[in-house]
């Protein structure tokens, strides 16, 4: 019984789907004769109108026939958009050939093209006839208008739309229609006009252009003004519009972790207009609340500047301009930290723009003297009070003072020959594409009889904590400030440290007040470090790389705002 019924539902499903398929080629080939049927009538009405009917209403050539009307065939609709174009037959000369054809008018192209918008499935079909006058055509006094499209390699563009809009003509003319294989829009036998046709061209997914007013108040020179057409002339204007490319933005934080509503501007290198200078792309915008901003747009050089005032830009990549290409796709981040008076952002890179990593930048001014890497950032932990940390043995001092950690006094006296510890909380570098540099922290010196020692674990779960020292085993501790820390801590996104205190003299104690780690990470653009906090006034500046000349500068000033230094390392 079983077999039987799955023979059976096989065989009923055959059925059904052959039936199916069957009815649906029907519902095809029915809706197809139908608009057919609607098309040979279109086409049967133009051929008893009289020669100067034939024509678009409000186009041109003018005429009786709507631009896009619906028609119903039983309860089906259909929509019908009508073309009509005069056209230049090379026979008696073109509008361009030498002599010139006064006359180019010679016959007129009608095309219908029909669609079923609720149709699934139904491709256009289309029509075409040609009308002519009984007579030989005369000259009109009209000029004609060719609209050239091409991409940004100068290749032509077929089927893009062009409106043409003529308010000034009596009557006033719309168009809308597509180029050809050649990517060319031959309007020809079209009223004469001074400054008066509009001119748009654009294709789905990719740019548009347009033609714009003179002496417009915003725009008063446009590089591409309205066009004129001229009696017994040829206008030709063309237009380069290309696919759309694609560019992303991230604003994040040294540890990837987003900065939200970024307002920033960006301005396009393109002109449409001149004396003074209007470009064609210029806008402001903002990140959204992950710090992400995307954009569809034409091939061209951007701009971007920065807007947000509550934070320093410390890094950044394709800043402060990027170039995109056709159909391309580009990413850039923008990082953000703290806003710090005086900060300068310095850009290394060698003669070919490449940023270059762990250049040392040196700044001295009287007893300031710190040296800073390009391409790297510091984590840094200074205050462990109100439990900020996950967990200690109970023989800390955290409280007093804040920003400092000491062995807990008991009776006036520090407990000696045992180690107390705490664990900080973790911290999150916001990717596993991370290395880390050297470990540091202050006081460096430890009184006698004291000691201070580090133990690091990371992992990418957040859950397995396995401390190590700086041979990556369990019984090795780092005990000198400064050390490089283990590679096996690299390629980890999650990091927690163990600090041991021990003293052997009840009367002192070791102490931590800052720790630093240095580290990189794919959220940090390469070839940059931003230097804050910085006292106004002149610095002598040294920049080394090895294998590079040294860059020095004794009298580098550094102003109240943010600045942006960029040097070039020689070979």
């Amino acid at each position: 019984m079983l077999v039987g019924t799955a023979v059976f539902s096989i065989f009923a499903f055959g059925i059904y789907f052959t039936y199916s398929s069957v009815l649906d080629i029907i519902t095809r080939t029915r809706l197809r004769s139908a608009a057919t049927s609607v098309l040979e009538r279109e086409i049967e009405i133009v051929r008893n109108m009289a020669f100067a009917d034939v024509g678009i209403q409000g186009g041109s050539p003018p005429g009786k026939i709507a631009a896009q009307k619906s028609v119903f065939y039983g309860s089906v609709p259909f929509q019908v958009n009508a073309y009509v174009r005069n056209y230049d037959d090379p026979f008696d000369g073109t509008a361009t050939s030498v002599p010139v054809d006064t006359a180019p008018a010679d016959y007129r192209l009608v095309e219908f093209q029909i669609t079923c918008p609720v149709c699934i499935g139904f491709a256009p079909i289309s029509m075409t006839a040609r009308s002519a006058p009984k007579s030989l055509e005369s000259s009109t006094g009209n000029g004609s208008l060719f609209v050239n499209v091409f991409d940004a390699s100068g290749a032509p563009i077929s089927g893009a739309t062009v409106t043409v809009i003529n308010n000034v003509a009596s009557p006033t003319i719309s168009i809308t229609d597509t180029t050809n294989v050649n990517g060319v829009l031959q309007l020809v036998d079209i009223p004469t006009s001074t400054s008066a046709y509009q001119i748009g061209v654009s294709k789905t997914n990719y740019s548009s252009d347009r033609t714009r007013p003179l002496g417009d108040l915003d725009n008063p020179n446009p590089v591409k003004p309205h066009a004129t057409v001229a009696k017994e002339q040829v206008t030709d204007i063309s237009f380069a519009i290309d696919k759309l490319a694609s560019l992303t933005l991230k604003t994040v934080n040294p540890m990837c972790a987003a900065v939200p509503n970024v307002t920033f501007s960006v301005d396009g290198a393109k002109l449409v207009g001149t004396a003074p200078d209007v470009l064609k792309f210029s806008t402001s915008s903002q990140t959204d609340a992950n710090g992400n901003k995307s954009w569809l747009l034409e091939w061209d050089t951007y701009s971007f500047y920065n807007i947000v005032s509550a934070k320093n830009l410390s890094g950044y990549t394709a800043l402060p301009a990027i170039t995109l290409n056709p159909s391309s796709s580009a990413a850039m981040t923008w990082l953000f930290e703290d806003k710090v008076p005086a900060a300068m952002l310095f850009t290394v890179t060698d003669q070919t723009g490449a940023p270059i990593n762990d250049a040392s930048v040196r700044l001295v001014k009287g007893v300031y003297d710190k040296t800073f890497m390009t391409g790297a950032r510091t984590a840094s932990w200074t205050d462990w009070s109100g439990g900020q940390y996950s967990v200690s043995d109970g023989g800390l001092e955290t409280e007093n003072p804040a920003g400092q950690v000491t062995l807990l006094q008991t009776g006036g006296v520090y407990a000696t020959g045992t180690e107390s510890w705490f664990i900080s909380q973790t911290s999150d570098f916001g990717t596993t594409n991370t290395n880390f540099f050297l470990l540091s922290w202050t006081p460096t010196n430890q009184p006698p009889s004291t000691t201070l020692r580090f133990q690091i674990a990371t992992n990418n779960d957040d859950a397995t904590w396995d401390y190590i020292g700086p041979d990556g085993t369990s019984g090795s501790y780092y005990t000198i400030s400064g050390t490089q820390l283990a590679a096996a801590h690299n390629d980890r996104r999650y990091l927690r440290y163990k600090a041991y205190f021990k003293t052997n003299d009840e009367t002192a104690t070791p102490s931590l007040e800052d720790i630093e780690l240095g580290f990189r990470s794919n959220c940090i653009p390469p070839g940059q470090i931003l230097v804050s906090g910085l006292e106004l006034g002149d610095y002598s500046l040294d920049v080394q790389k090895a294998g590079f000349q040294t860059y020095t500068s004794s009298t580098f000033a550094v102003g109240a705002n943010w600045a942006e230094q960029g040097i070039m390392l020689l070979p």
